[in-house]
């Protein structure tokens, strides 16, 4: 009973990957939907650029958390491609 019970779970992970495998090739992400709009994210680039203020103050007055900020700073090195 336990061999047919992993081969049937099995089965199902694999139905489950080719579903999502499916759904991308088709344009569909999963995933919670981002609460910040893009402006807000490259208005927080931005500021985190000039260094006039803190990442606590940014963060303050975006009202994001500190390691969705960084986060946002991460994917913007990464798209820029630069290590600084």
């Amino acid at each position: 009973m336990g061999a047919l019970a992993e081969f049937e779970c099995d089965l199902i992970r694999e139905r489950t990957r080719a579903g999502l495998a499916a759904a991308k090739a088709r344009g569909r992400v999963g995933g919670r939907p981002r609460k910040t709009a893009d402006g807000k994210v490259a208005l927080a680039r931005h500021l985190y650029q000039d260094s006039k203020h803190s990442v606590a103050e940014i963060c303050s007055m975006l009202e994001i958390s500190r390691s969705t900020f960084f986060r946002y700073v991460k994917e913007a090195r990464k798209q820029t491609g630069s290590q600084a």
